[in-house]
């Protein structure tokens, strides 16, 4: 059903991007390996491990894009975007929007502010509108406004 809020706790993340920053990642580390290991006499060995460095902090980067999610549970909802995970409590969360050709849905907040969810890719058609669905119905039980008469 619809209005019917999923067990929690629950996790959305994206699978496409998910797929695609930790397949890049280990290609980069381990096309890095290599070619260190194949590099000319020039080269010397801080060379290499520069190289092979470089590899891990590209990796690094998409490990970043790879571990985004939204995950809620009984004490509220957090947000993990690439660079900052953002915890709020049911109250805090008013509602959730993702409009039409938006990148990600937006958390609405009771300060008047709003949070991007970059674990809900909009580009993932079926999966976000579902993903919104479960988030605002949860949100409807476990918030504030689910008190008032």
């Amino acid at each position: 059903m619809a209005d019917r809020p999923p067990a929690l706790p629950v996790t959305w993340r994206p699978r496409r991007a998910r797929m695609l920053a930790y397949g890049f990642a280990t290609v980069m580390v381990a096309g890095a390996i290599v070619l260190a290991v194949v590099l000319p006499p020039p080269f010397r060995l801080p060379d290499k491990i520069g190289v092979v460095l470089f590899g891990c902090l590209v990796a690094f980067v998409l490990h970043l894009l790879g571990r985004l999610r939204v995950e809620a549970d009984e004490r509220g909802v957090t947000v993990v975007n690439a660079l900052r995970v953002h915890r709020y409590t049911w109250p805090e969360v008013l509602g959730v929007s993702l409009p039409e050709g938006e990148p990600w849905p937006r958390l609405d907040l009771a300060d008047g502010s709003s949070v991007g969810a970059m674990g809900i890719q909009g580009t993932e058609k079926s999966r976000s509108r579902q993903a919104v669905t479960e988030l605002r119905s949860l949100i409807r039980a476990h918030g504030e406004a689910a008190d008032r008469p």
